[in-house]
């Protein structure tokens, strides 16, 4: 089966996304394949390269990078939802006239046409948060 996952919440705001990496985890080691993971609203946060991390917390953006390193899973990253919240990539940060570019390599800014065409085809399209 082929799976895309939408995720809205952060990794702040309970157990959306930690869940959404164990299903990701999950469905791959059973044999499915993952087309895309769109990270939506909130979800942004956890696409963001000067986001520190607790050493006694699980560092989320490392966990993606490394599942989508390890399986070539596509993360892509809400333009509108990121650049409302400051998560810019070098093409956006030229463009609003910021010093610098704070996505984290390995993911991708893009539209919503990218969420329809994982729905599209894909299976499922599995939501996280709310």
């Amino acid at each position: 089966m082929i799976f895309s996952l939408l995720i809205y919440a952060s990794q702040n705001s309970g157990q959306a996304e930690h869940s959404a990496l164990r299903f990701t985890r999950s469905a791959l080691q059973q044999g499915h394949s993952i087309h895309r993971v769109f990270f939506y609203g909130e979800a942004v946060s956890a696409c963001s390269a000067f986001k520190v991390t607790p050493r006694d917390e699980v560092n989320i953006t490392e966990q993606w990078l490394k599942l989508a390193q390890d399986n070539d899973l596509d993360l892509v990253v809400c333009i509108a939802a990121a650049v409302r919240r400051g998560v810019l990539d070098q093409a956006e940060a030229k463009r609003h006239q910021k010093g610098a570019a704070n996505l984290s390599d390995g993911f991708e800014l893009s539209g919503l046409g990218q969420l329809a065409d994982a729905i599209i085809v894909s299976d499922r399209t599995i939501t996280f948060g709310n």
